[in-house]
């Protein structure tokens, strides 16, 4: 009974703090609704990576609301945060949808290890890189083997480096071979928050300890109220490096 009680106040406290809906949130939702149908019926064969985030939440959710069949991918990458992992847990014991994890390779991650220590992500960019290329990228590409597109919770809000983003992008077609589909492309941080609250969804537990843009454990801090979005992730690095190359434009 006591845990249930402090589920229950922490879920309210993320969202008290954030779910403050845009004045474009009707019609912000009603758009995704019907361009997010026609893009997974457009470019099937399609999957959803989720790392779990609220706009992997909420894009989750409106898939399973549209009734469409997109298997949703998550990149366990052997460094996630207990909070995340049970998250992960939860999502597994109670969505009705196709859920696949894809891992690093362990002969990768132990080399990296023995090579450069566990620490070396901190100690070079190229280093941190490195180790998002073993955790992240290859395990990605094994997941899109064979996709026409794949779904993201990118938003423009999220970054300087995504400022762009469309809802269709074809920018990194040429590299990857893929349609990018980004249905909260221009969704606040607030719109995204309503939409957890109004619908009830559960969420991963850090968000409520000031973590708005979860990664790896060594690679995420909580951020401190006026910082920046996303000053919590590779926190020891220039902003215009922050990005783990899952999204080669972005």
């Amino acid at each position: 009974m006591m845990s249930s009680s402090l589920f229950k106040t922490k879920q309210e406290s993320a969202i008290r703090r954030w779910a403050k809906p845009s004045a474009l949130y009707d019609v912000r939702l009603t758009n995704t609704l019907t361009e997010l149908e026609k893009c997974v019926k457009k470019l099937n064969p399609i999957k959803q990576a989720s790392s779990l985030g609220p706009e992997d939440v909420v894009i989750s959710h409106l898939l399973e609301k549209i009734g469409l069949v997109v298997p949703i991918f998550v990149l366990e990458t052997g460094a996630l945060h207990f909070e995340t992992l049970a998250f992960l847990e939860r999502f597994q014991a109670n969505s009705k949808l196709q859920l696949e994890i894809y891992r690093p390779k362990p002969e990768s991650v132990l080399e990296f290890v023995k090579t450069k220590g566990q620490k070396a992500i901190y100690s070079s960019i190229e280093n941190r890189k490195s180790c998002c290329q073993i955790r992240k990228v290859e395990p990605l590409q094994r997941a899109l083997k064979g996709q026409r597109a794949w779904v993201t919770g990118l938003r423009r809000e999220q970054s300087p480096a995504r400022a762009q983003v469309s809802f269709v992008d074809d920018s990194e077609f040429g590299q990857t071979g893929l349609t990018k589909v980004n249905p909260l492309v221009d969704w606040s941080w607030g719109d995204v928050w309503h939409y957890i609250d109004v619908n009830g969804l559960d969420y991963n537990a850090l968000h409520d300890e000031f973590f708005p843009s979860i990664g790896c454990a060594p690679c995420t801090r909580a951020i401190s109220e006026g910082e920046e979005f996303r000053a919590g992730r590779w926190w020891w690095e220039q902003e215009s490096a922050k990005e783990c190359g899952l999204h080669v434009s972005a």
